[in-house]
C-alpha cells in the first residue's frame, strides 16, 4: 500500500497558546512515527491567529529533535517570502542536524495577505512569485556539490542535496515540477478544483532528472476519524468553522466543535466551505477505510498526506490512529 504522511499546521486552539500547539505537534509526530507514517510536514503561514508554524524551520527542528526515524519537512516553505540562500542555509542546517530525514517542500503563494507579504519582504521589487522558477533553480544549485568557480555557497547546505518538492493548488507548480523533474504535492485538502488537471499535466509532461526518474505525486486529504460517524462529523465542524471565518475575513484560533454547523452559516457560505473541503473523509473506521480506498482508486497518488484540524488533542491522535489502521486494510491501487 502507498505511504501515508502527516500535514500539520500546529493549530492554536481557542483559549490556548502557541507553546501548547508545539507540544501537541511533538506528541502527534511521535505517535505518527510509531504508527508508521512516512513523513511529517509543517506549513508556513503568517498573520494567522490559529496557526503556530510561521517559523517553519524552527518547528521542524523541534519535531525532528523529538523523533528518531520519521522524515520531517515543510509543506511548505513559501519561497517568495525568502531569499533562496537563507532557505538553503536553514535546511542545510536541519539536514546537518538530522541527516537523511529532512524534506523541503516549496510553495509559490505568500501564505498570507499582501500586507503581511510586504512586511515579510520589506519590499516587493523583484522578489515576487513571478521569480519562483528562478528561485527554485537557484536553491537547487546551493544544495549541489560545490564548484571551484562558485563564489557564493550555502554553509551549511552545499553538497547536501536536500530533497526538494514543489507544492501547488493550480497548474503552475505542476508544470514546473514536471519540467524540473521534481516530486509534486497538490493541496487538495483545501483547493481541490484543479487537482485532476494539475496531476494529469504533471504526469504527462514529466521530464526525468538526476533527482527523480518518473513522476511522483502526493495528494493531501482531510481525514477526520472517530469511533462513531456522529462524533467524526462533529469533530469536522472545527475545520468548517475555520474556513467559514476565513471567508468572512475573521481568521481566528481553532474553535471547539459544534452540534449544529448549519446554524452558523448562510447557504452561500456553506457551498463555499463544502467546495473547499470536498476532499475529506469523515467517519468511523469502516467509513474512513471506504473513503480512503475510493480516493486512492480514483486518483492513484504515489503517496497520501493527511491532515486533521481537530480541536481535542486526544481525539486528533485517535483520528490518525484510525487512519493508520484503515490503511492496513486497503487494497493495492492500480498503477498509472
Amino acid at each position: 500500500m502507498i505511504p501515508f504522511s502527516v500535514l500539520d499546521l500546529s493549530p492554536i486552539n481557542q483559549g490556548s497558546t502557541a507553546a501548547h500547539a508545539f507540544h501537541n505537534s511533538k506528541e502527534l509526530a511521535q505517535r505518527a512515527e510509531a504508527l508508521g507514517y512516512k513523513r511529517y510536514w509543517l506549513a508556513e503561514h503568517h498573520n494567522m491567529p490559529g496557526i503556530a508554524s510561521a517559523a517553519t524551520a524552527l518547528v521542524i527542528s523541534h519535531v525532528a529533535a523529538n523523533t528518531r526515524t520519521i522524515r520531517v519537512g515543510s509543506g511548505g516553505i513559501m519561497l517568495p517570502n525568502h531569499s533562496p540562500l537563507v532557505i538553503a542555509e536553514q535546511f542545510g542546517t536541519l539536514e546537518s542536524l538530522y541527516p537523511g530525514r529532512i524534506d523541503l517542500g516549496l510553495g509559490r503563494a505568500p501564505g498570507s495577505d499582501q500586507r503581511t507579504a510586504r512586511a515579510l519582504r520589506r519590499h516587493m521589487g523583484g522578489d515576487t512569485a513571478e521569480n519562483f522558477p528562478q528561485d527554485v533553480i537557484e536553491l537547487q544549485e546551493y544544495f549541489d556539490e560545490p564548484s571551484d568557480y562558485q563564489n557564493l555557497r550555502a554553509v551549511p547546505g552545499s553538497g547536501l542535496k536536500v530533497p526538494i518538492w514543489l507544492l501547488g493548488s493550480s497548474m503552475f507548480s505542476a508544470q514546473l515540477a514536471a519540467e524540473l523533474g521534481l516530486p509534486f504535492a497538490f493541496a487538495s485538502h483545501f483547493a481541490p478544483g484543479f487537482m485532476k488537471s494539475a496531476v494529469q499535466i504533471y504526469r504527462e509532461r514529466f521530464k526525468p532528472s538526476a533527482t527523480l526518474k518518473k513522476p511522483y505525486v502526493m495528494l493531501a486529504l482531510n481525514v477526520f476519524a472517530a469511533d462513531t460517524q456522529r462524533e467524526a462529523e462533529r469533530l469536522f465542524t472545527s475545520l468548517q468553522q475555520q474556513f467559514l471565518n476565513l471567508i468572512r475575513g475573521t481568521p481566528g484560533q481553532l474553535r471547539p466543535p459544534v452540534d449544529d454547523i448549519d446554524a452558523l452559516w448562510q447557504p452561500g457560505e456553506q457551498a463555499h466551505v463544502e467546495r473547499s473541503l470536498s476532499c475529506a473523509v469523515v467517519g468511523d473506521r469502516e467509513t474512513v477505510e471506504e473513503g480512503l480506498q475510493a480516493f486512492i482508486d480514483e486518483h492513484a497518488p504515489d503517496e497520501l498526506i493527511i491532515t486533521a484540524q481537530i480541536y481535542d488533542h486526544a481525539a486528533r491522535l485517535h483520528s490518525f490512529e484510525i487512519a493508520a489502521q484503515a490503511r492496513e486494510a486497503l487494497k493495492e491501487p492500480v498503477t498509472i
